[in-house]
C-alpha cells in the first residue's frame, strides 16, 4: 500500500482551520488503500503525529524515522492554508525532492495567493472583477483619492492572505486609517476594490477524472457586514446550497468559474468566490486550499454533487502521480 502523507498546519493564522482540514482528510482516505500519516507543518516544527507521539520530520528528504525504520511517503495531500502551503512554498520543495502533491503546482499556487497579479492574469480573459487600487506598505495612500475612483464604501485586503483575515469595509473615511492599518499587519501590500452590491456565491471546481468539475454553487447570506472571518468560522452566516440564482445566472456562474480555473492553470481542489451583480458574476478571489473542516463549504458541494469525499481524494492520489510521470519527461 501507498504511504500517504496528509499535511497540515501552516506559519500564518490560518493553521488552526488548516489542522481542523487536515482531520477531515485523515477521516475520508480509505485505509484499505493507504498508509495515512498525518503530518503537522507548524512554527515550531515539522513533526508526523503517530498516536499521539511526534516522530521529527527530517527536511533533506521528508522523512521520518519511527522504530529505526525510515518512513518515505508515495504522495502528499496538501491542506495547508496559507504560507508556506498555499504560496507555493512547499510544492517546489516537494518538486524537487520528486515527491508528488494534490492540488495545483508550485507557480499556480504562486500566483493564486496573489490576489493583484490574479487579477492582473484574469483581465486578458475578460473575466468581470471590482475596479482595484494596489498600495505597498511605505506608500502615501489619500483617502480622498480612493474614494474618488472606487466610491464608497470599498475593501481594504491585504494582497496575500486567506479566510479574510485583514479584510475590513470601510463606509466612512474615517475607518480608512484603521483598515490600512489592520490590512497591513497581515501583508506589506494590499488591494483597495470597489465595493459590488450583489449576490455573494462560493463555487467549488476541480479537476475530476480528467474533466474540470464545478460541484456546486454556495449563496453566502452574511449576518456581519460581509463574509469575514466570523461569518466563516464562528457561525455568522447562512450558506446556501444550492445558491438561490435563476438557471440562466447559475449557468452563467458556472461558466465563469470553470473559465476562470482553467485561464489560471489549475488542477485539484478549489473555491471561487463571486459577486453577482446585475446578473454577472464578478470575481473576487481563487482559493487553491479551501477549507475542509465541518464549517466548510468545499465539503457541503461535494456532497451536493453526490460525489463520495473519499473518491474525490482517490482522485487526487491519481492526479499526483500522473504529474510525477510528466516531471521525468
Amino acid at each position: 500500500m501507498k504511504n500517504i502523507a496528509v499535511v497540515m498546519g501552516g506559519y500564518s493564522d490560518e493553521s488552526v482551520i488548516s489542522l481542523r482540514s487536515g482531520q477531515l482528510i485523515l477521516n475520508n482516505l480509505d485505509r484499505n488503500k493507504y498508509n495515512v500519516f498525518e503530518i503537522h507543518i507548524l512554527t515550531d516544527g515539522w513533526n508526523a503525529i503517530v498516536n499521539g507521539n511526534k516522530f521529527p520530520i527530517n527536511k533533506s528528504d521528508f522523512t521520518f524515522t519511527q522504530n529505526n525504520e525510515k518512513i518515505k511517503f508515495d504522495t502528499i495531500i496538501n491542506t495547508i492554508h496559507g504560507t508556506p502551503g498555499e504560496d507555493g512554498h512547499m510544492q517546489a520543495y516537494w518538486e524537487l525532492l520528486e515527491i508528488p502533491y494534490s492540488g495545483c503546482n508550485f507557480y499556480q499556487s504562486a500566483l493564486t495567493f496573489n490576489k493583484r497579479d490574479t487579477l492582473s492574469v484574469l483581465s486578458k480573459f475578460n473575466i468581470p472583477k471590482a475596479k482595484s487600487v494596489y498600495v505597498s506598505k511605505g506608500n502615501i495612500i489619500s483617502g480622498e483619492e480612493i474614494k474618488a475612483q472606487l466610491g464608497l464604501p470599498f475593501f481594504v485586503k491585504p494582497n496575500q492572505s486567506g479566510s479574510s483575515l485583514g479584510v475590513s469595509k470601510v463606509n466612512d473615511l474615517v475607518d480608512f486609517e484603521k483598515a490600512l492599518d489592520y490590512a497591513f499587519a497581515e501583508d506589506n501590500d494590499i488591494l483597495i476594490e470597489s465595493y459590488l452590491k450583489g449576490t455573494e456565491v462560493s463555487v467549488g471546481v476541480l479537476n475530476f477524472k480528467g474533466k474540470t468539475t464545478v460541484l456546486g454553487l454556495t449563496e453566502i447570506v452574511s449576518q456581519n457586514d460581509f463574509f469575514d472571518y466570523e461569518a466563516k468560522y464562528l457561525g455568522k452566516s447562512e450558506e446556501i446550497t444550492p445558491a438561490r440564482l435563476t438557471p440562466e445566472v447559475e449557468q452563467r456562474v458556472r461558466e465563469t468559474a470553470a473559465k476562470v480555473y482553467e485561464a489560471l492553470g489549475m488542477s485539484g481542489f478549489s473555491r471561487t468566490d463571486f459577486i453577482v451583480m446585475n446578473n454577472v458574476p464578478h470575481f473576487i478571489e481563487i482559493n487553491t486550499n479551501p477549507g475542509l473542516s465541518g464549517q466548510s463549504i468545499f465539503p457541503q458541494q461535494a456532497e451536493y454533487a453526490g460525489i463520495a469525499f473519499s473518491d474525490l481524494l482517490d482522485n487526487e492520489i491519481e492526479l499526483a502521480l500522473k504529474r510525477k510521470l510528466l516531471w521525468k519527461k
